[in-house]
């Protein structure tokens, strides 16, 4: 008979709670988290991981709660560098009259390089272990998640139209495939078509990306029905809302990530669930934007995976994910007229596994399960405005600032160690954010 070997621990994580978010709505007290060759390996109550590991390094967390590393389905992450440029504008003028002439002028490899450094330590802070991303230069993205150990999915954007990263759907579609190439054994990065939006791409390049997703086994990750504006667009010119133009086409399926998701009827609904596409909610961007409310309290009822986002920096000024998951509670609240709607539990969920499942990494991140990636946030609850603690997950969602984030670890590795960030320089960052605010807000008042 075999002994039953003790699984390789590194690292003991222990914390006064432990939310594992799967199973779900369970709460450990007095847990740790059993970390080894980058992955969890056990959890079990502290008492019994000091006893049977003893010579094993130790984290003791006596005052904090630990979850998933936060997961954000969509952003643009170079975006940082025009936070808060062109606020408290209709989208119309705010993209025509601004994003898109800056976007013109400065955008570069080392626009996005610096822009997305600057993105991925606000997010490291705040307790992000991986986030999705649709920009262009999508291998400055790669080198600079890569550089600082944390977690990506790539949304190579594809459009109809030239930019500075492409001059047509083909060449955007050959540069997206040359980066999975690159990446297609990376534990950090992943990738995945990100074609625009309905309204910037047409119907061959969408064929195209479908046929090489389903070769390729990667999503495909689009803005859908971001506007009222949108949809009859769509309408005057097809026909069809845009929605069942990508259900014609044959996109509609469990690859497809549909982003911000506003505009939706009832059908619609249904025909998501029946395909089994996901949702991105960004809700704090769409109410800087007025955009529309996406209907996330129904779409859970009708058993649609729905993941959380911030959007980019220039439409929402922050990449602060806790902040997402206590607005997305309180408008699915509002917009329901049902307090009941989007519990806290649940919001956490939307905020790391159904993250995972968006992006297709469920069986590797989103919850604290032995077997997965070792992304692991610690969140300090001894704040005053923290006590008393009666509930430490509606803590969590309604109570908490990206500021109590302590402690992230990504893959088993120390990201951010009692506040401070191990793979980036602050100061650094600090300086190359003050120099492209010089030369982009001259710019964008001349």
């Amino acid at each position: 008979m075999n002994p039953v070997l003790e699984p390789e621990i590194e690292l003991l994580i222990s914390a006064r709670w432990v939310i594992p978010v799967v199973p779900e709505g369970v709460t450990l007290a007095d847990h740790t988290v059993l970390v080894g060759n980058k992955r969890i390996q056990a959890i079990m109550p502290t008492d019994e991981a000091q006893r049977r590991f003893p010579e094993a390094n130790r984290v003791d967390l006596s005052h904090h709660v630990l979850i998933p590393g936060l997961i954000n389905s969509h952003g643009h992450a170079a975006m940082s560098l025009f936070r808060g440029i062109a606020d408290d504008m209709p989208l119309q003028n705010w993209l025509e009259e601004h994003i898109w002439p800056l976007e013109s002028r400065f955008v570069s490899e080392e626009f996005v390089y610096q822009g997305t450094e600057l993105a991925v330590a606000e997010m490291l802070r705040g307790g992000t272990t991986c986030f999705a991303d649709m920009y262009f230069f999508p291998d400055a993205v790669a080198r600079v998640a890569t550089s600082a150990n944390m977690r990506v999915q790539l949304s190579s954007p594809v459009l109809d139209f030239p930019t500075v990263w492409a001059q047509n759907p083909d060449e955007y579609i050959f540069k997206a495939t040359e980066l999975h190439d690159t990446y297609r054994n990376s534990e950090l990065v992943y990738t995945a078509f990100g074609p625009h939006a309905p309204y910037t791409i047409s119907d061959a390049p969408l064929r195209k990306i479908l046929t090489l997703a389903d070769e390729l086994d990667i999503p495909i990750h689009m803005h859908v029905h971001e506007t009222l504006a949108e949809v009859e667009e769509a309408l005057q010119k097809t026909g069809k809302r845009p929605l069942q133009r990508l259900a014609d086409l044959g996109l509609l399926s469990p690859r497809m990530v549909c982003v911000h998701a506003t505009q939706l009827l009832a059908e619609e609904l249904d025909l998501i669930r029946k395909m089994g596409a996901h949702v991105v909610h960004c809700p704090e961007s769409n109410l800087k934007l007025a955009s529309g409310f996406c209907p996330v309290g129904r779409l859970l009822q009708s058993g649609i995976n729905v993941a959380l986002g911030t959007d980019g920096c220039a439409s929402n000024n922050d990449l602060d994910m806790i902040s997402e998951m206590k607005t997305a509670a309180l408008l699915a609240k509002g917009v329901s007229e049902d307090a009941s709607t989007l519990p806290a539990h649940q919001a956490l969920e939307l905020a790391t596994i159904n993250g995972a499942r968006a992006l297709g990494l469920e069986d590797s991140i989103g919850s604290i399960e032995p077997g997965k990636f070792a992304d692991l946030t610690a969140v300090r609850l001894d704040a005053l405005h923290s006590f008393p603690q009666y509930n430490p997950v509606s803590h969590l969602v309604y109570n908490t600032q990206a500021s109590q984030v302590s402690d992230v670890w990504i893959g088993g590795k120390s990201v951010l160690k009692q506040g401070q960030l191990t793979t980036m320089e602050y100061r650094a960052l600090q300086d190359t954010a003050a120099l492209w605010q010089q030369r982009i807000g001259g710019a964008d008042n001349e």
